[in-house]
C-alpha cells in the first residue's frame, strides 16, 4: 500500500516572477503558473503532486483588496495541503498580512515572489518557488497562518516588510524570521501569537482608507485635506508616535469623523501610550481619540483598518482589534 501524494496549488497572480524582458522595452507578465511551475528545477523530486491556477496576471501595484478576497474564497474550495502564490513584490507585505486575516483554516499558504525577472541573469523565481513549496508542504507549518518565503527565509506575514527595493534579499521582519529552509528541510523555530480573524464573508461594506506620513515641519495642511475623502486613516507617525505641534488640532479633528490610527514610521518596535506628555506626543494624541497601532506598522495598520471598516467595525471595535496585536 503506497502513501497518497501530498498536493500543493500554485495560485500565480503575476509580477516580476511572472516578467519577462519585451523588444519594445521593459518587463511585463507574460508568464502563466504553468511556466512558472516548470522553470523549478529540483521540483519533482519533492514527490508533491503540483496543481497550478492561473489566477491573475498584472503588476503586484495593480492588485486590489477584491482579487485577494476572490483568491480566498478559491483557496476555500481546494483540497490540497498547502498553497503557494506567487504574485508581484511590491505588495507582498500587504497581500499576505490581508490573507492572514481572512483566511482561518490550517493549511500553509505560503506567498512568494522575485525581485529578477525571468530574462535576467540570476533570476531568484524558481529557487524562491521551491522553497516556498517545500513550506507549503511541511507538516509543521500547519495552523502557523500565512507566511512569505523568500531567500530560503521564512517570515510572518504580520511582521514581513519589503525593506529593499532591488535586492534579492529585500525581505526582511521585525523581530525577524520564524524560520528558514536549508537542505531541503523546512525549519521553523516560532510560531506568531493568533490574531483574531475577520470574517471573510461577511465583508460587505464599501470603504476607503489611507495612509498619511508625517514628516519634519509638517503643519497639518494636508491632513486637512484627507478630510471627507476617506472612511478611515492611519497616520505614519515620528517615533513612537510623535507629530509636530501643527498637526494636532488636524488630527483631533479627523478622529472626531472617523477612526484614525497612530502608527509608527520607524519600521519596528510599538506605538507607545504613556511614556511622553507634550502636545503631539503619543499620549496627548490618543487623549484626543487617536487609536493605538501597538505594533503594526503602517502599511499593515491599514490593510487592517480598511478590512475591519468594510465588516462594519465601529471605533470601540477597531480598538478592541487594535489591542489584541502584540
Amino acid at each position: 500500500m503506497t502513501d497518497t501524494p501530498r498536493r500543493v496549488a500554485v495560485f500565480s497572480l503575476g509580477g516580476t516572477i511572472a516578467m519577462t524582458s519585451q523588444d519594445e522595452g521593459g518587463a511585463t507578465p507574460t508568464l502563466s503558473a504553468a511556466d512558472l511551475v516548470a522553470a523549478v528545477p529540483g521540483l519533482a523530486e519533492t514527490g508533491v503532486v503540483i496543481e497550478v491556477h492561473d489566477f491573475r496576471r498584472v503588476p503586484g501595484a495593480s492588485l486590489a483588496f477584491r482579487d485577494l478576497l476572490d483568491l480566498v474564497a478559491e483557496i476555500e474550495t481546494l483540497d490540497v495541503d498547502g498553497v503557494v502564490i506567487t504574485q508581484g513584490t511590491d505588495t507582498i507585505e500587504e497581500t499576505s498580512y490581508l490573507i492572514d486575516l481572512v483566511y482561518s483554516a490550517e493549511m500553509p499558504i505560503v506567498v512568494t515572489g522575485a525581485m529578477r525577472n525571468a530574462s535576467m541573469a540570476g533570476a531568484d523565481g524558481p529557487a524562491n518557488v521551491l522553497a516556498a513549496v517545500r513550506v507549503a508542504d511541511c507538516i509543521e507549518a500547519r495552523g502557523i497562518g500565512a507566511v512569505v518565503v523568500f531567500g530560503e527565509e521564512i517570515h510572518a506575514a504580520r511582521w514581513v516588510r519589503k525593506a529593499h527595493a532591488t535586492s534579492p534579499t529585500a525581505f526582511t521582519s521585525y523581530p525577524g524570521p520564524i524560520g528558514y529552509i536549508a537542505e531541503d528541510r523546512v525549519r521553523i523555530w516560532s510560531r506568531p501569537t493568533e490574531e483574531p480573524k475577520i470574517p471573510r464573508r461577511q465583508l460587505s461594506n464599501d470603504a476607503r482608507t489611507a495612509v498619511a506620513q508625517i514628516g519634519l515641519g509638517d503643519d497639518g495642511v494636508v491632513l486637512r485635506a484627507i478630510g471627507g475623502q476617506v472612511d478611515g486613516l492611519v497616520v505614519a507617525a515620528l517615533g513612537v508616535g510623535h507629530v509636530p505641534m501643527g498637526c494636532v488640532d488636524a488630527l483631533a479633528d479627523l478622529a472626531q469623523e472617523m477612526p484614525v490610527v497612530l502608527a509608527t514610521r520607524t519600521g519596528a518596535g510599538p506605538v507607545l501610550t504613556h511614556t511622553y506628555g507634550f502636545p503631539g506626543s503619543e499620549a496627548d494624541l490618543l487623549s484626543r481619540g487617536l487609536l493605538a497601532a501597538n505594533t503594526l506598522g503602517p502599511i499593515k495598520a491599514r490593510v487592517l483598518l480598511q478590512l475591519l471598516l468594510m465588516h462594519g467595525a465601529d471605533r470601540d471595535g477597531i480598538a478592541e482589534h487594535l489591542s489584541r496585536i502584540h
